[in-house]
């Protein structure tokens, strides 16, 4: 402690972040200060709390980097817990980027679609949005609504025929001129109207269009344009609340028991898209209000956030984290707690899918301990935190992809899930591939409580020999399905054991050691379907005559991929640099003669 008030002496009076860390060099914990003096010298006080009274027990040093404000001081705090993810610190657990809208792109003839990261093309950016379902609810009913086109541009340039989305009324044809520029540019603006929130112009502007053209006796373009009207229409009646009042997120927070959960709901051009909810690490004691005001800098930066945030309680600087989103994001962010009208209904709804969603994780993780609890006991597991089973899924032999799933007393882990595509063993070889499965596995990663194999005998037989080529040894347990393959007829095989047993009289460390497999095998069998469906399209194209892997590239790379190879038009093919006609025609011979499907 005495090195730590020599370091807290020579600090400066100014803002910066400061890293807390133990005797191995791990960052424990990242904060941010106005003076970084004044803050980290009041660690050194007596423990206010139990949390802190825990870091400062295991703080061994502190690392500075001073800022030129408090703003760009939280930047970087944000950075660092994300790359960083220290123990004391709230993380959140999915780190994915948000969903959004995307309208744009190089043609005279835009492009709507689902958009996820960096925003390089250029275009209009609609969201973020609370889910990817979000999305694509939006764009369906955009889709039955204005005919633009939601295919990618290198399908669009490469068309020579309508595809089924125009015979159904859901594309205007823009691929092969079937639109003129203005009335798909009019149906561009109507879209982006939409999506922007502005539903009384949108609706005025489409009565004006039906009545014109009603009064031209153009009644075939008055009752297209009376049903769009009904669908918007219907579309907003759905909705809790309806106004023209843009875009907005509302957060709330739940607690109870150590658990924390944040509701978001979210609210795109006055309509209501869903609640998202995440339960982010809390470290112990830290209240809720503390909690939210660590997770909106995580959630937002980097994003593109709504311009305002309605949340149900005042956090600690508030006024902080809304002036670093609108730096981060280019665009006036306010961050309020709403005390009447709409959005005070909008913070209510938000609370109520927080306790909902809370109270049933409670319930899930009751049911889940109890069944966790009960597996260590009928194994003899004295402690127990985690617990790996390995799959593998192949066809016939063909590709197989070994998985491995996590779980631990709270739940599965899915961050810690891998799969593994195995190379170099005979077709069909599920032994060999869990052998090399279970050996990549623990080469760097250490070793869980339990590992679990799909499998009997033979496979845990394997398993163990991976370990031993290792230098390690771990409890192994092999789970296989009975002869008539039925759930409650499992056997399990241990090394050292004779012979199988079962846990009749134990069902529920059954019920969890076979959920456990279960996912594991669905795991599996979700990596080599996506791995064989890649590989086969491929394949295909080596086994053309002329095609080599020159042509091959050139055939992927200007029709956007192996997939949109195969529902290539010969006329497309004709036209591509390199690729004769009799080329294309053995090329649109080999896939439509097998029938492939055009989505």
């Amino acid at each position: 402690m005495s090195d730590l008030r020599e370091l807290v002496r020579g600090l400066g009076d100014c803002p910066g972040v400061y890293r807390m860390l133990d005797e191995g060099g791990v960052v424990l914990y990242v904060g941010k200060a106005v003076s970084l003096r004044k803050r980290v010298s009041s660690y050194l006080r007596p423990a206010k709390s139990p949390r802190i009274a825990s870091l400062m027990a295991t703080v061994r040093h502190i690392e500075v980097t001073v800022t030129h404000t408090e703003t760009e001081a939280l930047l970087l705090e944000n950075n660092l817990i994300k790359s960083l993810r220290p123990r004391y610190n709230v993380l959140l657990r999915d780190d994915k980027s948000y969903p959004m809208i995307f309208l744009g792109g190089a043609s005279d003839f835009p492009r709507l679609g689902f958009h996820r990261g960096a925003r390089r093309e250029p275009g209009r950016y609609f969201g973020p949005y609370p889910s990817a379902t979000a999305v694509r609810e939006t764009l369906n009913l955009l889709q039955r609504v204005f005919p633009v086109r939601q295919c990618e541009d290198s399908v669009f340039r490469n068309r020579t025929r309508p595809c089924l989305q125009y015979q159904i009324h859901r594309c205007s044809g823009p691929c092969v001129g079937l639109v003129d520029k203005e009335s798909y540019a009019r149906d561009v603006l109507h879209t982006q109207w939409f999506l922007e929130g502005r539903n009384k112009t949108l609706l005025g502007d489409l009565k004006r269009q039906m009545t014109e053209a009603a009064a031209r006796l153009d009644f075939e373009q008055a009752a297209r344009l009376r049903d769009r009207v009904a669908l918007l229409s219907a579309a907003q009646e759905r909705q809790y609340v309806d106004n023209d009042k843009g875009d907005a997120d509302v957060l709330a927070v739940a607690e109870e028991s150590g658990m924390l959960v944040v509701a978001i709901l979210a609210i795109r051009g006055g309509r209501q898209l869903g609640c998202k909810t995440l339960f982010p690490r809390v470290p112990e004691a830290m209240s809720a209000e503390e909690a939210l005001a660590a997770f909106l800098p995580q959630y937002y930066l980097g994003q593109s956030p709504p311009t305002r945030i309605y949340i149900g309680t005042p956090v600690p600087g508030r006024e902080l984290i809304a002036q670093a989103l609108c730096a981060d994001s280019g665009h006036a962010v306010t961050i309020a707690v709403p005390a009447r009208g709409i959005p005070r209904q909008w913070v209510a709804l938000a609370k109520t899918n927080a306790a909902d969603a809370l109270r049933r994780r409670q319930a899930e993780r009751a049911g889940h301990g109890a069944r966790w609890a009960a597996m260590t006991a009928a194994l003899g597991l004295a402690v127990a935190t985690r617990v790996e089973c390995f799959d593998i899924s192949h066809t016939q032999g063909e590709l197989p992809v070994a998985s491995c799933v996590v779980f631990g007393p709270d739940g599965p882990i899915k961050s810690d899930y891998r799969r593994f595509h195995i190379e170099g063993v005979g077709a069909g070889d599920d032994y060999a591939a869990i052998g090399q499965a279970v050996a990549r596995r623990y080469a760097k990663t250490p070793l869980p409580d339990l590992v679990l194999i799909d499998g009997g005998a033979g496979q845990v037989a394997r398993a163990e020999e991976a370990l031993q080529a290792l230098g390690l040894q771990a409890r192994i347990l092999g789970i296989a399905k009975g002869p008539e393959r039925r759930f409650g007829d499992e056997e399990f095989h241990e090394p050292g054991r004779a012979g199988p047993f079962t846990l009749d009289h134990a069902p529920a460390a059954l019920v969890f050691l076979a959920s456990v497999r279960d996912e594991a095998h669905r795991f599996a069998i979700t990596g080599h379907r996506a791995r064989r469906a890649k590989a086969r399209l491929v394949s295909e194209l080596d086994t053309i005559p002329g095609v080599g892997p020159k042509r091959r590239q050139t055939l992927v790379k200007a029709l956007g991929g192996a997939r949109f190879v195969a529902q290539a038009e010969l006329a497309d093919l004709e036209r591509l640099p390199g690729i004769s006609k009799g080329l294309a025609r053995r090329i649109y011979d080999i896939f439509h003669a097998k029938g492939e499907p055009c989505p």
